[in-house]
């Protein structure tokens, strides 16, 4: 059975820092882009990524406008892991974030459909 458990979320003040963890189990996550997308209170999930990162031979990333600058995607192949720094937080950031098997296009990222992690709560409030 697939798995992605992601961990890091919790309330944090404007311009503070949060880093999340997504831990893979059960499917070959070296094979795979992974993305962090995010559903803001009383809003759909967004279909497309906040953060992506293509497989670690392809060298890939992508970042969403809003947060270019500002967050950082990694992932770490021998632990199975892909992480999201995310510094000078806002307001707007405030979502649950999740973790998935993505597609990293030209100019977007979006899920690849097969796997999703629970999500995480980012809340950012003084």
């Amino acid at each position: 059975q697939s798995h992605l458990v992601e961990s890091g979320g919790g309330l944090v003040q404007p311009g503070g820092s949060l880093r999340l963890s997504c831990t893979a189990s059960g499917f070959q996550f070296v094979a795979y882009d992974m993305g962090w997308f995010r559903q803001a209170p009383g809003k759909e999930r967004e279909g497309e990524g906040v953060s992506c990162i293509g497989t670690t031979s392809s060298g890939r990333t992508y970042y969403e406008d809003s947060v270019k600058g500002r967050f950082t995607i990694s992932r770490d192949d021998a632990k199975n892991t892909v992480y999201l720094q995310m510094n000078s937080l806002k307001p707007d950031d405030t979502a649950v974030y999740y973790c998935a098997a993505a597609l990293v296009l030209h100019n977007r990222c979006v899920p690849d459909g097969k796997y999703w992690g629970q999500g995480t709560q980012v809340t950012v409030s003084s």
